[in-house]
């Protein structure tokens, strides 16, 4: 069995076994409207890929229905479309979004469902309307109600009537730039500028002023558009300390809801999630039991059906909490919610979409919270957050992750060996821990992440790291700002030990007995004899992961069959054992004051180290001549694409003067715009790319002229 499916199927036992006792039994205060007759799904189509495709087909799976997926060509060897005999070639990189050919194959499938996942199609209303024109049910809510959640502008007017407070703003039809920021200049700075339709922090920007609105206007339309088809948004009043603290909710098609705990969501980058809780720190208990009361009339006034969050934005200057909008479908970090409330709710989709009564009720519910603990999820993405965090793709050269047991969950969409595509979101799994309280499940999540070690694209582990080690994390003062309020701590400068440095320089040398012998390339500096059956090599490396690169000396000299010297700068290991397991990649050595056993994973120039919980990003620099040799070209003066991209927009033309941080060039990867920002004052001397144009990463964008050519 794939190690992925193994951790998944580790991961679900908990909460399949709670799901199939409770299926025998009914709620009740649960009511029933039997004008609903059910439907049985014994067969669905997944309409997304990844992780979550891997998740609802694990719970269909475990109750009897076959389940249907797909896939497109980049995904043709993806996890989620190797994991059943069912699985179609859509095409190309969009055809996630093909709806009607996702209808056709389901059909001709005899599927009785769809589950559209989440993201892609899962909040496209027309999507909804046309499974169930087509006579297939849609595992989600009713179309109607995806329309009117779905366009935020409208949502709060369902909301305002519904008596859910909201937050002050513009939501109406007049998309006049000039008309949109005299509203804004009515709301007072800061104010959000934010997409109608869609979700995940895209489409939207912050406008801390009236001269960055128009520029800031622009930015969130177009990304806006290029996410999902639609470049309205709303603007609102930017509440400047505050948190993000979402309800999930559940309802039938008999009129009942419940509301399954709450989760904080306030740790992000780029709007974007990457830490959720369950329940949210410092949150009063009258003052949680009212946002779960209002979730559940939000979720009421709109007749909803099925798995939603209704998510609220918290103002912790004032304690005020105000509506922000509803994710009409199943959430990324639904897995926190599995946890402190001991159910399945992929299950709990199947059976209301099957039309089953809600198998617990709200008090049931409120009785499961209070005996199941706390939850922690981190969203492991191949993401570089010391750049910004934009994100990384490639080959999975080595994946070791935590013990799974029913404390410590992973939902993993890939495993060791596959590729992170530059077409989708870069997120690669996600760790899920519980503890009987907040403090327990932080110290759970710190120890599982210092087990996990992923090689090939750069991850966001280590970064997470450092913010369970962050003191105001750890006692719950926590604000959706809380990455740039901390940024001096979280990406303080890491010190790389001797040891490890000696460790790689071991592990490289004993990786090619040829190294041994004879003069390489692959290293700098010669093999030098010091007499009989002794050789010395001398080794450069460079920290990779740092922006200011430090380049480290190594000398190692053999001494004896296993036995070797090695010198880190001024720092001597005399007479280190070193043994190196090419299996499993470690290398375990005895210095004269301790054992050492460290993974070092070496892909051409790069290495990847992990010891003792920490990962180190090492470089093998290049002489000159051999760059020569190998054909590169000097890009000293050129700014690169930091990740495989689409061209959106060029900003300058050749000639142009520059300023530092003016930006360059717009592009687009992995579902995100990123503004590539001019690195100093300088002169254009060569616009490599135009719109439209596809690029690798490390690809010249935007050529600069020599110093001499620039203005003073």
């Amino acid at each position: 069995m794939p190690l992925t499916s193994l951790l998944r199927t580790s991961s679900m036992r908990l909460g399949l076994t709670v799901v199939a006792r409770r299926s025998r039994r009914t709620a009740s205060t649960i009511t029933s409207n039997s004008s609903n007759s059910p439907r049985s799904l014994d067969s669905i189509l997944i309409a997304n890929r990844g992780e979550i495709a891997l998740r609802v087909g694990q719970t269909a799976a475990q109750h009897g229905i076959r389940v249907t997926t797909l896939y497109t060509d980049p995904d043709r060897r993806a996890q989620h479309a190797l994991s059943t005999p069912f699985a179609f070639n859509i095409g190309s990189v969009s055809a996630y979004l093909d709806g009607d050919r996702i209808i056709e194959i389901a059909r001709a499938q005899g599927c009785q469902g769809i589950h559209p996942g989440y993201g892609f199609l899962s909040e496209n209303s027309e999507f909804a309307r046309k499974c169930t024109e087509a006579g297939l049910i849609f595992i989600g809510p009713p179309w109607k109600a995806i329309e009117d959640m779905g366009d935020k502008s409208q949502s709060k007017k369902i909301m305002t009537a519904a008596g859910v407070p909201c937050v002050p703003g513009y939501h109406g039809e007049n998309q006049d730039p000039h008309f949109l920021e005299a509203e804004a200049d009515k709301i007072r700075y800061p104010v959000l500028i934010k997409a109608i339709k869609g979700g995940g922090g895209k489409g939207m920007r912050i406008a801390h002023s009236k001269d960055e609105f128009q520029a800031q206007l622009q930015s969130a339309k177009s990304e806006a558009m290029n996410s999902f088809g639609d470049d309205h948004v709303l603007v609102e009043k930017y509440i400047t300390t505050p948190r993000h603290v979402e309800v999930q909710v559940f309802a039938d098609k008999h009129g009942n809801c419940v509301a399954l705990g709450e989760r904080d969501c306030s740790i992000q980058r780029r709007h974007q999630k990457i830490l959720e809780e369950s329940p949210a720190p410092h949150l009063p208990d009258a003052t949680r039991k009212d946002v779960w009361a209002k979730a559940r009339s939000a979720a009421l006034a709109v007749g909803y059906e099925g798995a939603g969050t209704v998510e609220f934005i918290f103002d912790n200057d004032t304690g005020e909490f105000f509506f922000m909008e509803m994710n009409t479908r199943l959430q990324v970090e639904h897995p926190v919610t599995e946890m402190v409330t001991g159910q399945d709710l992929v299950h709990w989709q199947l059976k209301v979409a099957e039309g089953a009564v809600l198998p617990l009720s709200q008090e049931e519910v409120e009785a499961n919270i209070a005996k199941h603990g706390h939850a922690i999820e981190a969203r492991i993405y191949a993401e570089n957050p010391a750049q910004g965090f934009i994100p990384d793709s490639g080959t999975l050269l080595h994946v070791r992750t935590p013990a799974i047991s029913e404390d410590v969950r992973i939902d993993a969409g890939f495993v060791q060996g596959d590729e992170v595509s530059a077409h989708y979101d870069p997120m690669i799994a996600k760790l899920i821990v519980r503890g009987a309280n907040r403090q327990e499940a932080i110290r759970k999540l710190a120890a599982a992440l210092e087990e996990y070690e992923v090689a090939g694209p750069v991850t966001n582990i280590e970064f997470l790291k450092t913010i369970c080690r962050s003191a105001d994390f750890i006692s719950g003062e926590v604000e959706t700002g809380y990455i740039e309020k901390h940024k001096d701590e979280l990406f303080s400068k890491k010190t790389i030990q001797p040891e490890v440095l000696a460790q790689v320089a071991l592990a490289c040398l004993r990786d090619d007995s040829r190294l041994i012998a004879q003069k390489t390339a692959n290293f700098q500096g010669t093999a030098v004899g010091f007499g009989s059956g002794f050789q010395e090599h001398h080794i450069s490396f460079t920290d990779s992961a740092s922006a200011n690169s430090e380049t480290f000396q190594v000398q190692v000299q053999q001494t004896g069959e296993n036995l070797f010297n090695v010198k880190v700068g001024e720092q001597y290991f005399e007479q280190v054992t070193s043994h190196l397991n090419t299996d499993s990649r470690i290398i375990t050595s005895f210095f004269p004051h301790t054992r050492l056993d460290t993974t070092v994973i070496r892909d051409g120039d790069s290495v990847v180290a992990f010891q003792r919980g920490m990962q180190y990003r090492l470089s093998i620099p290049r002489a000159k001549w051999m760059e020569k040799a190998l054909g590169m070209k000097d890009v000293t003066n050129s700014v690169l694409a930091p990740m495989p991209c689409k061209i959106l927009r060029v900003e300058v033309q050749a000639g142009d003067i520059v300023e530092k941080d003016q930006p360059l060039v717009v592009i687009e990867s992995m579902k995100m715009e990123t503004v590539i920002r001019s690195p100093q004052k300088g002169k254009i001397a060569k616009v490599v790319h135009q719109k439209g144009d596809q690029c690798k990463s490390g690809t010249p964008l935007v050529e600069f002229a020599g110093e001499d050519e620039v203005p003073r």
